[in-house]
């Protein structure tokens, strides 16, 4: 299987992206084989090992690795930003700049203008997600690219599923408190009150509607997305617990 597969997403000329899987790698398990996180307790020297082979398979870009913390925040990259900038997200006008988001349930967001004029990319858990880091990193791109939202394009990409993501009558509170029409977007689990089963890519779509964004692409909430349920391609922190991660990456190639 291949390290990286390329986005079924049109992009503007000169804008890449692609999301590495979990095979092909140099880690043991459990952390088999492509990990790309440095916090989950692998082995430093595969881990290194890992992030050569992804910055090989980019080309010239690089990838940036952020610590991400499960906020709102957003760092704009330059060529000396360094690896574990505490952020959830990301920004780059300069080319061979990966804006690179790690996840393993959490959904990985991807956005450019219609132009290619900046990228960005925002790790979203449930927390970021109602919290606003959507609405953060999409307003500092509009801003940087003096572009409204409807001329943003996004690429959502593998997390947990609508069948498998498990959450209690908080997390469904917290996004009903924002917007009370998110609750179609989640569906209670029977013989267990107080359970619902969340459908993190449909919430995600319906704040970036919200917000103005009309083109919205990848996941969909299909099984084939789900990290859970993929086991081979994906890793899972709510399936596995001990685990690694993969990665989403966009960036201006020269």
């Amino acid at each position: 299987m291949a390290l990286i597969e390329a986005l079924h997403w049109t992009l503007p000329p000169g804008v890449r992206a692609v999301f590495s899987t979990r095979a092909g790698g140099a880690s043991s398990p459990p952390f088999e084989s492509f990990n790309l996180g440095s916090h989950v307790g692998d082995d430093p020297r595969s881990v290194t090992a890992n992030r050569q082979l992804l910055k090989m398979q980019l080309g010239s870009a690089r990838p940036v690795f952020l610590q991400q913390v499960h906020g709102v925040d957003m760092v704009a990259l330059d060529r000396d930003t360094p690896d574990g900038v505490v952020a959830d997200a990301c920004m780059a006008v300069d080319a061979d700049l990966a804006c690179t988001i790690m996840v393993a349930d959490c959904l990985p967001i991807l956005l450019t203008d219609r132009h290619g004029r900046a990228v960005a990319a925002a790790h979203a858990g449930w927390r970021g997600l109602v919290h606003g880091v959507v609405d953060n990193t999409l307003a500092q791109l509009c801003r940087q690219a003096c572009v409204a939202p409807s001329e943003v394009l996004v690429w959502l990409g593998p997390c947990i599923g609508p069948t498998a993501f498990e959450v209690g009558a908080d997390v469904r509170d917290a996004f009903l408190a924002h917007d009370a029409s998110a609750t179609e977007h989640f569906k209670p689990r029977e013989q267990h009150q107080g359970k619902w089963f969340a459908n993190l890519p449909g919430l995600a779509r319906q704040r970036l509607a919200s917000l103005g964004v009309s083109a919205i692409s990848g996941n969909d909430g299909g099984v084939s997305w789900c990290t859970v349920h993929q086991s081979s391609r994906f890793f899972s922190y709510r399936r596995d617990g001990i685990t690694g991660r993969f990665a989403a990456c966009i960036w201006i190639s020269r």
